[in-house]
């Protein structure tokens, strides 16, 4: 017998409020719980917040985005993937670090790296509001006295940007930076195939909004076959007394044009 939708939405509600109920249920007899039957709640508790949090990313990310659902990742010709990194797609956790110390994760893909002995470092995802912006989300880097000699953010790149890499494609990335005042930015990708990593390094010329770089692989000597894994380095030379703000972050992948 098939259920009509109206029914099948009663079933929905009636299921989401007895799962409620019984986790407020519990929340109220965890303290009085013995250490395995703790131990297994936390552990139920776990799991489900890992689900809730999913759900939470994805719809926050898309409530967020224009109307008409577009990414407003710019595609070149005979674009083949794109990418824009979680941080700048939905909210991550946690949402800032103070003080960042080097190797600090904001969000899944994103990695501060600096030689700071006494860190001055602030990272703070922030909420794009203005009609400009093509990413619900960016990120801000608050950069106080700074007595080291590198700061980079490091970027990893998924799987499915890596599958299927030829020496014929280029990599371009796009950004939309906001500086308190002018820095120069490098970008350098680093391809690990086999046991050498090849590295390509281009200055992001900015000013016109949406800025981007491209790196042509036919530069490198990668072995197509051993491509294990891509990462970018985002440098930011003399960054000290500075608010960089990064609006937007995206990567595409098209084969080099035949000449």
């Amino acid at each position: 017998m098939k259920m009509s939708g109206k029914r099948s939405s009663f079933v929905d509600r009636l299921v989401q409020g007895r799962t409620l109920a019984r986790w407020s249920r519990a929340a109220r007899l965890a303290a009085a719980l013995g250490p395995g039957p703790l131990r297994q709640l936390r552990d139920d508790a776990r799991a489900l917040r890992r689900e809730l949090d999913r759900v939470l990313f994805l719809a926050e990310g898309r409530l967020a985005m224009p109307p008409d659902g577009a990414d407003g990742i710019l595609r070149p010709l005979g674009c083949d993937w794109v990418w824009r990194p979680d941080l700048w797609c939905g909210p991550v956790v946690p949402s800032g670090l103070v003080g960042a110390e080097s190797r600090s994760r904001i969000g899944a893909d994103v990695t501060l790296f600096h030689d700071c002995r006494d860190s001055e470092i602030t990272l703070r995802q922030i909420r794009n509001t203005r009609p400009q912006d093509r990413a619900p989300f960016g990120l801000r880097l608050d950069v106080f006295r700074f007595e080291g000699s590198f700061l980079s953010l490091v970027l990893d790149l998924p799987e499915d940007g890596v599958a299927g890499l030829k020496r014929t494609h280029l990599i371009r990335l796009a950004m939309s930076v906001e500086l308190e005042r002018p820095i120069e930015i490098f970008c350098r990708l680093n391809v690990k195939h086999g046991p050498n990593t090849d590295q390509l390094v281009r200055e992001m010329p900015l000013g016109s909004g949406t800025d981007f770089v491209e790196f042509d692989l036919a530069y490198t000597k990668m072995n197509e076959k051993r491509v294990e894994k891509i990462w970018v380095d985002l440098i930011f030379e003399g960054p000290q007394m500075n608010q960089i703000q990064l609006r937007d972050l995206t990567f595409a992948r098209h084969p080099r044009a035949d000449i």
